[in-house]
């Protein structure tokens, strides 16, 4: 059989390494598409969000319907606030599972592949719990699964849900095809936001990455080549697409690292990284944002000098109001080392130096060019009351020395299956509740507040804000990025 309707429903995806929820739009409905139109370029894929299905689920039911195939888009492994759109739930993974009949229907991304996560400081739930209202639970790479699945005319016995990519190389043809998907979006054009890959894979996976993440699964990187990702925004911005984001990957200053997989801390790749930044900017002369995403403070705390030199090639080609988000994750030694981050607290520091040194200059839009942002998380493995002093002190340290940070995320721990947290759960997360609330009201008074002054002065002027929620006599307006 062959399938030349399909129906993609965003439920949105927040990962360590990629973000999904509006306005951005994350590489799985891209990739899943490009896999269709590579098997067959005449299908007719119809994209809806997990919002537009909430509005109006009897439209998808009757598009679904008419569909062979209905592919669900669904999990959050980093549990954040979101203003552009609420994730898919179990609830309305299993309300889609039980309303839809006639396609062959397949449930991928991090709920599929690690489970569903829920909020911060609890346990995923097994995806196995809607194993019955889906044809395929995907645990491998969807755009694989999906183009097997199309091989063997939907038979989907045929098909081995946990199949991956031999290589982020095979994506080059799959994610230019799939660009177009985007038109579909609601953001799309004015306000679209593209998640791009770089690389997937965590550079300290041989050691066994940090105790509660999600990304060292994956393995040993595997590095898209520059011309594939060119080639993908170019596609992008010959739709309309002008705002991007190089956020899917743990660390964008090891992307093209030398030595990976000998050392914890490879060797930065100036040369590469420059290569990437000019092919875009020669691909998308028109673009408005181009920020990064996830920086390693352990690879420029063991490499100062190349990193800074990464850091002035990012300042020089992107726009400003970028962030260089640190997992920093804990100011703790005791925690630092039972859960074997990224890290030591000085090593931190240095790091925050080194981007402020560069990336502090005011942009054209109002903001910084370049500055870090810290992750922290709660509940690991020997989180004690002193932890919360430290990491308080960590961030008082860098508000003393006259330095900025763009923003500041504090959660507890989402836990995961085959993560080294699992063992643990999330009783210490449980057991600190109270604290931490307490803690983060504290961080937000005597941290936050005093770094938004110095990050955004009174009278700057910020270039184009948009609104994103109007409540009674308060508007949120925020710059895309």
């Amino acid at each position: 059989m062959t399938v030349n309707r399909a129906v993609i429903l965003d439920g949105y995806t927040d990962e360590p390494a990629g973000l999904g929820v509006p306005p951005y739009i994350d590489v799985y409905p891209r990739y899943i598409a490009g896999a269709l139109w590579v098997k067959n370029p005449h299908c007719q894929i119809l994209y809806y969000t997990i919002d537009q299905v909430r509005r109006s689920f009897d439209e998808f039911k009757q598009a679904a319907e008419k569909s062979q195939l209905l592919i669900f888009i669904a999990g959050v492994a980093v549990p954040g606030k979101y203003l552009g759109g609420s994730p898919a739930t179990l609830k309305d993974v299993v309300e889609v599972g039980k309303r839809i009949f006639t396609p062959i229907k397949l449930l991928c991304g991090p709920a599929a592949r690690f489970d569903f996560g829920r909020e911060g400081g609890r346990t995923a739930l097994p995806s196995d719990l809607v194993s019955g209202l889906y044809d395929l639970i995907v645990k491998g790479d969807p755009d694989k699964v999906v183009m097997d699945l199309m091989d063997a005319k939907l038979n989907v016995d045929a098909v081995d849900p946990f199949k991956t990519r031999g290589s982020e190389a095979e994506l080059g043809e799959i994610a230019v095809r799939g660009a177009r998907i985007v038109v579909q979006h609601p953001n799309y054009p004015e306000s679209l936001l593209c998640e791009i890959e770089t690389y997937r894979g965590c550079p300290r996976w041989f050691t066994g990455g940090c105790s509660f993440c999600t990304e060292p699964l994956y393995g040993e990187p595997s590095f898209r080549p520059v011309e594939h990702i060119v080639r993908e925004i170019e596609a992008l911005h010959s739709l309309g697409v002008v705002h991007f984001r190089l956020g899917r990957q743990p660390d964008l200053f090891s992307y093209m690292a030398k030595g990976v997989g000998d050392y914890e801390f490879p060797e930065p790749n100036p040369e590469a990284i420059e290569k990437l930044f000019k092919g875009i900017r020669q691909a998308a002369p028109n673009l408005q944002v181009l920020h990064i995403d996830n920086v390693n403070p352990g690879t420029i705390a063991h490499h100062p000098e190349l990193s800074e030199k990464i850091a002035k090639i990012v300042v020089a080609h992107h726009s400003p109001g970028d962030v260089a988000a640190f997992g920093v994750e804990s100011a703790d030694p005791l925690v630092v080392k039972l859960n074997n981050l990224k890290a030591e607290p000085e090593e931190a520091l240095l790091a925050v130096e080194i981007i402020n040194k560069i990336g502090a200059i005011r942009g054209e839009n109002g903001l910084p060019h370049l500055l870090p942002g810290i992750n922290f998380v709660y509940g690991l493995m020997g989180e004690r009351r002193e932890t919360y002093e430290y990491n308080y002190q960590f961030l008082k340290e860098i508000l003393d020395r006259g330095l900025m940070i763009r923003r500041i995320n504090l959660r507890q721990v989402l836990v995961f299956p085959n993560t080294r947290m699992w063992s643990i759960g999330d009783s210490i997360a449980k057991r600190h509740k109270k604290l931490f609330k307490v803690h983060k009201e504290k961080i937000r008074r005597e941290i936050d507040l005093p770094m938004l002054r110095r990050v955004v002065p009174h009278y700057t002027v910020l270039r184009r804000v948009r609104t994103e929620i109007a409540e009674r006599t308060t508007t949120y307006a925020r710059q895309i990025g």
